[in-house]
């Protein structure tokens, strides 16, 4: 990825975990499949601006869910859809996997502009969440990244790029490829979360394109 790209192509990460689930039981913080587009809570001088999980879809139901466009002031997510789904692959030893997938576009922040900040946009973004037994593999991948330049390819972990004025001052940290890896073979996975810092005049965050799924049992 070109540093001076005003949009950016493709990015992609996997992450994959593995380990021997005590007793056949995943991990009690981490869900079996769940999926959302994002969400967001910030304030703004005197508005307050909440957007709740969007889509959001679980192996135990609903195992799917869709979303219209959603426009609040400074943010904008343009809908999508999100399926959790379970399959059997053994079925003499009722062995099964999951699949928790979540895909959006159009996503758009202007809550920094009016602080010198860039307008970020998002053309498309996927999470998906893979689990069999003792493993378990996260990926996501946007296209069309506008407003935040200079990312590294391919984007490590926790990634934290600074969202700055013309003068470097810092209004906001883009957090990519966020990961929680318990250990017992669950992931965590967030493609991006923005978190605003003092100098923009926002207080809060929030997050495009989660997932999170256990070994199945």
């Amino acid at each position: 990825m070109r540093g001076n790209s005003r949009r950016a192509g493709l990015v992609a990460a996997v992450v994959v975990a593995g380990g021997v689930v005590t007793g056949g039981m995943a991990h009690a913080d981490t869900p079996a499949g769940v999926a959302d587009l994002g969400e967001a809570s910030f304030t703004k001088g005197a508005t307050t601006v909440t957007v709740p999980a969007l889509a959001p879809c679980a192996v135990e139901g609903p195992t799917s869910a869709s979303a219209g466009a959603v426009s609040k002031p400074g943010i904008t997510f343009g809908g999508g859809t999100s399926s959790c789904t379970t399959t059997v692959v053994d079925p003499d030893n009722d062995t099964t996997s999951t699949k928790s997938t979540a895909t959006g576009k159009n996503f758009e922040l202007s809550a920094l502009v009016s602080a010198g900040g860039p307008r970020i946009r998002l053309a498309s973004y996927t999470v998906t969440c893979d689990a069999v037994q003792r493993q378990t593999n996260a990926n996501w991948t946007f296209s069309g990244l506008a407003g935040i330049t200079g990312l590294p390819s391919p984007i490590p972990a926790g990634y934290t790029k600074p969202i700055t004025k013309s003068n470097g001052t810092v209004l906001a940290n883009a957090v990519f490829n966020t990961q929680t890896l318990p250990g017992d073979g669950s992931i965590s996975l967030t493609m991006l979360r923005i978190d605003f810092a003092p100098a923009s005049g926002i207080t809060g965050s929030l997050s495009v394109g989660r997932t999170s799924c256990s070994p199945t049992v």
